[in-house]
């Protein structure tokens, strides 16, 4: 069974970064799919990663991390600035963050508008024997 765990901002806004990561590679091995709301700060990216190569054995074999962030094209200054105090006392809550376990994720595909998530076949189908007839002389 696919497990999506979404993981609002406010879940992780007053944890440090260790502890975020902790708590996110937590639901991961857990093979649950996480949905984060915004993004992690890049150097929190970094140690998730280096964090994931530390813990990798036999039963977790790492992650996939997609990144979707909306970008608006040719903004006013004004808006700029709005944006800019917004983050600075809302946190980054823009776009969201996709994080799940290597078994079960193919890969992560996105573009600004969309993004995919191709998954590994857990059930791979048995090749197919053909039954030849015998027949009597």
């Amino acid at each position: 069974m696919l497990t999506l765990q979404f993981i609002s901002y406010n879940q992780i806004a007053e944890l440090s970064s260790a502890e975020r990561i902790n708590k996110l590679l937590g639901f991961v091995k857990q093979e649950k799919i996480v949905l984060l709301e915004g993004r992690l700060k890049e150097e929190e990216e970094a140690d998730l990663i280096k964090k994931t190569m530390e813990d990798i054995d036999e039963k977790f074999t790492g992650i996939e991390l997609g990144v979707v962030h909306p970008e608006e094209k040719e903004t006013s200054f004004y808006k700029q600035i709005q944006k800019i105090l917004i983050r600075l006392l809302l946190g980054n809550r823009e776009g969201f963050t996709i994080i799940g376990p290597a078994n079960i994720i193919q890969e992560i595909k996105k573009d600004p508008d969309k993004i995919q998530l191709f998954m590994k076949d857990s059930h791979p189908s048995k090749p197919k024997t053909s039954k030849k007839s015998s027949k009597n002389k």
